[in-house]
């Protein structure tokens, strides 16, 4: 793959080039504040972005509306942002740069590059278009929910499935994970679907909705 990289410390940038290089692909771009992550972007086209929120001047949510700019010059560009603590409303932000017509984006802790097979698998999801969100994020969506929420009609078990979605799974993945049958996956899914009144179109396009609803309520 073909990665622009953005982030301001040095340290971890140049760990990240190391890493992505020795693992067979091109880093076209490292860069180290949010002006320079869209130059690259519009100029380079890559297949998929490593952005941290946090850059300077303020060190605030630069990153983070930089990907959401990004995104707006070249849309569907794929994005996967960093941070170093959890914070829903980024991922939300991001999530709404989708439109409701694809994914390409992905959020996840820092400390999750420590697990360099789980990082690099979910670099290349988000590459192909998946939508991957931190375990700690959805743990947090989980918390705040609403009892008058569209996500009431949903039983324990498609909850656990929506979340799961959220992480960026596929139904085959899902059902590893919950360990039940692939059909067994897919019947929740089509339920979550019904029950969350999506409209028919490509299943991917209902993925990203559901995980849309998922965040937002």
């Amino acid at each position: 793959m073909r990665i622009v990289i953005a982030d301001d410390a040095v340290l971890l940038r140049e760990g990240l080039v190391r890493l992505l290089t020795e693992s067979g692909h091109q880093v076209v771009a490292a860069v180290g504040d949010g002006d320079a992550l869209v130059e690259a972007v519009v100029q380079h086209r890559p297949d998929v972005s490593i952005v941290d929120v946090r850059m300077p001047p303020s060190h605030t949510d630069e990153g983070l509306r930089a990907a959401v700019e990004a995104r707006r010059l070249v849309p569907r560009t794929p994005i996967l942002v960093l941070s170093q603590y959890v914070e829903v409303s980024y991922a939300d932000d991001l999530l709404a740069t989708t439109g409701g017509a694809g994914g390409g984006i992905g959020y996840l802790l820092k400390d999750r590059v420590a697990a360099i097979d789980e990082f690099l698998d979910a670099l290349r999801r988000v590459a192909a278009g998946g939508t991957v969100l931190d375990p700690d994020v959805v743990g947090q969506l989980f918390a705040r929910r609403r009892r008058d929420d569209p996500l009431s009609e949903l039983t324990p078990r498609e909850r656990e499935v929506l979340a799961l979605m959220a992480e960026g799974r596929s139904n085959t993945a899902i059902a590893r994970a919950l360990v039940v049958s692939d059909g067994a996956v897919e019947k929740h899914v089509r339920n979550i679907f019904t029950k969350l009144t999506l409209p028919p179109d490509t299943e991917q396009h209902r993925r990203v909705l559901a995980v849309l609803t998922y965040l937002r309520n």
